[in-house]
């Protein structure tokens, strides 16, 4: 039998029987109760009713790479995928720092326009050029919490110390008079304990895993208004999807639209039931109003935004992108 020319041989792989099956990887660094998890799991398992040879295999608390540490092996194709706060890599493309600013999401019914704008659009050119695509897009809330009292105004933190999520917010808070000290969410708990914090700033998610309700007297959530939202896409390598069959392509993105549905339902869920939590456990529970927010956005565009455009000198047009949405 003579030898098979190089681009049969090739089509033959590429076509033939369970040649076209492949196993996606996709990574992230949280425990597997939590909402992020949760989301890659509704991904995985639409997947694989498509009966499309396509697997995702899910990695979660770390297990392939530390949290910062992902970007590259995404881009590279060495990882598929990857639930990934996008503003991890703010030093790489400062653009990213856009998707974790005081005040820039007010709600998650604001989230969700935001996702859809021109804002995001330019995002994701970001993205491509690294041979990136968004997956499913995701935002999560958060708020404060304080040991002496409620943090709805910046007056109320003014000589507080103060943990913060992000350097944006550790700007903005200290603009308003508080003293920073940087840490963990997971050190929250022990230094409020000791009575070396007074105000911590964290996602819903946080506030109930880590107990904090034991420590504090009074919660802000997220509600109507709020000032902490974090951008959490799930990225995927864009020459790694174009690589899957039409089929597979088709099978991933309908997946992918029910995990971007599940985990818009669900974020507001996080929010809710943080609030519940705090309130079964006695603890006052307060929400920011329309005043709150102007007075909050006012000291953030004196800090955070001022350091982001310091940084970023051309920023503006962009920051305008973002702020235009309503």
């Amino acid at each position: 039998m003579g030898r098979l020319p190089i681009a049969a041989f090739v089509a033959l792989f590429a076509f033939g029987g369970d040649a076209a099956a492949r196993d996606l990887r996709i990574s992230h660094q949280w425990n597997t109760n939590d909402i992020r998890h949760a989301v890659a799991t509704v991904l995985a398992d639409e997947v694989a009713k498509s009966n499309t040879d396509l697997t995702i295999k899910i990695f979660p608390k770390r297990e392939l790479y530390k949290p910062r540490e992902q970007y590259e092996p995404l881009m590279s194709g060495e990882l598929d995928m990857s639930i990934y706060p996008l503003a991890y890599s703010g030093k790489r493309h400062p653009e990213y720092n856009l998707t974790l600013m005081p005040g820039l999401v007010k709600n998650h019914d604001h989230a969700s326009r935001l996702v859809r704008s021109e804002f995001m659009g330019e995002i994701e050119e970001i993205l491509a050029k690294d041979d990136l695509m968004v997956l499913i897009h995701g935002y999560l809330a958060g708020g404060f919490a304080g040991t002496e009292g409620c943090v709805k105004r910046p007056t109320d933190i003014d000589g507080k110390v103060a943990r913060a999520a992000g350097a944006a917010f550790e700007s903005m808070l200290s603009g308003a008079g508080a003293t920073i000290k940087s840490m963990p969410s997971s050190r929250i708990y022990d230094e409020m304990d000791a009575g070396a914090l007074q105000v911590a700033n964290t996602s819903s998610a946080s506030f109930v895993s880590f107990k904090l309700y034991e420590q504090v007297r009074c919660f802000t959530p997220a509600g109507d208004y709020a000032l902490w939202f974090m951008y959490h896409p799930v990225l995927m390598n864009k020459s790694t999807f174009d690589a899957l069959t039409p089929a597979q392509q088709t099978a991933l993105l309908s997946a992918a639209r029910k995990a971007e549905t599940y985990f818009s339902q669900e974020a507001v869920k996080q929010d809710d039931l943080a609030r519940q939590v705090f309130v079964d456990k006695g603890v006052e529970v307060v929400e920011m109003d329309e005043i709150d927010y102007v007075e909050w956005f006012g000291v953030a565009k004196e800090t955070a935004y001022e350091a982001f455009l310091a940084d970023m000198p051309n920023g503006m047009r962009l920051l305008n992108l973002a702020l235009s949405v309503q």
